[in-house]
């Protein structure tokens, strides 16, 4: 009997942390910068990609490096980096290729932000509220390796880990999508105003699985368009 009660706790202490699962209508706080708090989305799939369409929500009053979405893999952890630098310069990594847009630096308004690659050409956008920045051409034929792990609020330096509080997210993060294609001009304007019926065939806001470590608040976003 004694043996029996030892494994139940056992079994108890050592149980999985179990997946949330949607965000809608939802905003994730990070309130201060650590190497602690992180959000990992969790899509049932991430496949290998020729081209995409990241779309998110952000916010933060800081001046310094920070990353606003991470795709890391086994091969290479910055597989798929949007970055935003001191200087307000927003950046694309993919894998040891990087480029960089110079846009107006994020601040404590609410904006949104997508980005778009194709792998033929290489050509890379931003788009700022619904507006597209200059075509740049980035990496080019090639392709983002599936199965990584996706984290926000942090910059992984391994699949999953290794965060460093100077690269952490202080903000607001909300309405993260992630489709395997580009979308048209019209489809991101749509989308920036909270139109566009169809989540991230990747990654869907509403329904995507998620685990939240560390300081992170879960809160009401009543400002989102619906």
């Amino acid at each position: 009997m004694k043996t029996f009660i030892l494994f139940v706790l056992v079994a108890c202490v050592y149980q999985p942390m179990s997946a949330n699962a949607g965000l809608t209508g939802k905003s994730l706080i990070f309130p201060a910068k650590t190497d602690k708090s992180y959000v990992q989305l969790q899509p049932g799939m991430f496949p290998q990609l020729s081209a995409f369409t990241v779309c998110l929500r952000a916010a933060s009053e800081e001046s310094r490096n920070y990353v606003l979405f991470s795709y890391a893999t086994s091969k290479e952890h910055n597989e798929l980096l949007i970055w935003q630098n001191s200087d307000g310069k927003l950046s694309l990594y993919l894998g040891n290729k990087i480029v960089t847009f110079s846009l107006p630096k994020i601040n404590a308004l609410l904006r949104h932000i997508c980005v778009t690659w194709e792998a033929r050409e290489g050509v890379t956008t931003f788009w700022v509220n619904g507006d597209r920045t200059v075509r740049k051409v980035g990496k080019k034929d090639t392709t983002v390796r599936g199965g990584g792990s996706v984290i926000l609020g942090q910059e992984q330096d391994s699949v999953g880990g290794r965060f460093d509080s100077e690269q952490s997210f202080v903000g607001e993060i909300t309405d993260v999508h992630v489709w395997d294609r580009v979308l048209t001009a019209g489809a991101i304007r749509a989308v920036s105003q909270g139109c566009y019926s169809a989540g991230g065939n990747i990654i869907d806001w509403a329904t995507i699985p998620f685990i939240a470590g560390g300081n992170v608040s879960i809160k009401d976003n009543n400002d989102c368009a619906v």
